[in-house]
């Protein structure tokens, strides 16, 4: 039982140092009204792992603390992204095309909220949310799948990831 609580937390630290470093990385673009956070694509992990559910949370908080954000997007914009990959977990038996669903709509309606309140961005809130809602399917959608399926083509990975 140790064993496997060590591996959960390795698993969720490994994830959100992964979220962090991507994020800081393509720092120009993943901040903003029209935004494509690439670090996202992780949100898929899932599936794979409850372990990615912290990993992401925590990830997310660090990558907003570390981007400059105010305290609202650091809470309500890590809330989004937690909120996606618990209902990502949720579906990790469902088809797996449904998987990046939770974090695309759970970004696209709560961060133009926060783009208009914590950052006084004018434009109108469901702009935002279109714009907001196209990065997402950027990186969940589209990065986000490309990583589910290059993970389940790698067996040895995956034993590594699935509890």
């Amino acid at each position: 039982m140790k064993d496997k609580r060590t591996l959960l937390l390795a698993q969720a630290a490994m994830i959100a140092a992964l979220y962090v470093v991507i994020t800081w990385i393509f720092a120009p673009f993943s901040f903003g009204e029209v935004q494509v956070r690439l670090s996202e694509a992780l949100t898929i992990l899932p599936v794979f792992t409850p372990a990615a559910i912290p990993g992401l949370f925590i990830g997310c908080i660090i990558g907003n603390i570390l981007g400059g954000a105010v305290l609202p997007d650091i809470i309500f914009g890590s809330i989004a992204t937690l909120i996606g990959a618990v209902f990502t977990r949720k579906l990790k038996d469902a088809h797996p095309f449904l998987a990046p669903v939770p974090p695309i709509v759970s970004n696209a309606l709560i961060v133009p909220f926060v783009l208009r309140y914590a950052y006084s961005v004018p434009l109108p809130i469901p702009f935002m949310m279109l714009t907001v809602g196209i990065g997402e399917v950027i990186s969940c959608g589209v990065l986000g799948m490309i990583l589910y399926f290059a993970l389940k083509k790698r067996p040895a990975v995956l034993s590594q990831l699935q509890n």
